[in-house]
């Protein structure tokens, strides 16, 4: 498809992102607003924290034509293989995750609701799921003042379920690699996004390892609602980890194939109509066998655009911020990582190069805010495929 830009956006959510935004009070935080500025950290923030089952949500749909998850519609699983949320979220021993076959990480407010909908249905992220706060005043001591970590006082929430046979746990995480803190690890420590990662995985001791969420698409071939499994996670770190040893390391295991596509694509199908009018087909499935089709980490708000501002083409077939730290784990002296696989959807296509770099930042954060939630429905199927096959 053609790069998204403005004519996109009225297109598709009915109004002129630069020359007549979304008002101020459809931010979770006023700063992102094109009318406050909106610089990139505060669009980093903005993304993660957007909430549209929130009093943002709501002005943000009654000035655009964006949907929200009230007219989500019951995905047909086979009746012995859908997820069934546990009644009583199962818990560990002193504040610790309850062990389970598959450990499922999200990350932004919109991928929790999403991911909620469709594995742990009847218990949303926000509203249900049980705070995680174990170790938090050890681990939050490496963690920079106002992160949302440190903000929630706690390092996430989670709820159980079961699928088929298999006992999963679904978290979605308050700690980011882009927001917990801005200075790299000392010679010897760790990064706290890192930390977390190790205690939960330690914790639940799954057999799968599944972080899932949205993701900017790299290339012309993207659309929204596309999925990229990915064995392979790359850092692209051309900011404040530029230094770090990792700082272009790739990382690769060996799970991530997707059985039974044709039914996958008939489950989109419940709610791909809240997809993108400008689609030009049915979401696809992209498993990673290669570097440059797969998932890169930036240390930045880095996003594709057509003219390859941020040299992210070629380098992987999405962006997001935060897959390859349970790469980076993986590669620990004593760690014993059990298999794991980065799913994610694309909820930005590539960017139109058009006005400004920071126009075009604020195109791709209101294509998120507009289908983000959608996107990530069809990452979440997605893992509850894996999750049925592991």
């Amino acid at each position: 498809m053609a790069a998204a830009g403005r004519a996109w956006v009225i297109r598709n959510l009915g109004f002129d992102p630069i020359e007549t935004p979304a008002p101020v009070g459809s931010f979770a935080h006023a700063a992102a607003a094109p009318q406050r500025g909106g610089k990139d950290e505060d669009l980093q923030r903005e993304i993660i924290d957007f909430d549209s089952e929130g009093t943002e949500g709501q002005m943000f749909f009654n000035f655009s034509k964006a949907t929200g998850l009230s007219r989500f519609t019951d995905i047909p699983f086979p009746k012995n293989l859908a997820p069934k949320a546990d009644t009583t979220a199962r818990k560990g021993p002193g504040g610790a995750l309850p062990k389970a076959d598959v450990l499922v990480v999200t990350w932004t407010v919109d991928e929790g609701h999403a991911t909620s909908r469709v594995l742990t249905p009847g218990k949303d992220s926000r509203n249900d799921y049980v705070p995680y706060k174990h170790n938090f005043a050890a681990i939050s001591k490496k963690m920079r003042k106002g992160c949302p970590a440190l903000q929630a006082g706690r390092l996430g929430a989670y709820w159980t379920a079961t699928i088929g046979k298999k006992k999963v746990v679904v978290f979605k995480s308050d700690s980011h690699l882009s927001q917990d803190t801005k200075t790299a690890p000392k010679v010897g420590e760790t990064l706290p996004n890192e930390d977390v990662w190790r205690q939960i995985i330690t914790e639940v001791q799954p057999e799968l390892v599944i972080t899932t969420g949205t993701a900017g698409g790299i290339g012309k071939d993207c659309e929204v609602g596309d999925v990229v499994v990915s064995p392979i996670v790359t850092f692209d770190c051309q900011k404040w980890l530029k230094k770090e040893p990792f700082a272009m390391q790739s990382f690769k295991n060996s799970a991530g194939k997707v059985k039974n596509q044709a039914l996958i694509k008939k489950l989109f199908k419940a709610n791909s109509g809240q997809l993108p009018p400008d689609n030009t087909r049915a979401p696809k499935i992209f498993g990673a066998t290669s570097q440059a089709a797969s998932v890169l980490t930036t240390d930045f708000f880095g996003f594709d655009t057509s003219d390859n501002r941020f040299k992210l083409q070629g380098e992987g077939h999405v962006s997001e911020m935060g897959d390859a730290v349970l790469g980076l784990l993986g590669t620990r002296p004593g760690f014993a990582m059990p298999h794991w696989v980065a799913v994610r959807n694309v909820s930005d296509p590539q960017i139109k190069a058009e006005g400004t770099l920071q126009d075009q930042a604020h195109v791709a954060a209101q294509i998120y805010k507009g289908f983000g939630r959608w996107s990530t429905v069809c990452s979440a199927i997605v893992c509850w495929a894996l999750i049925v096959s592991a």
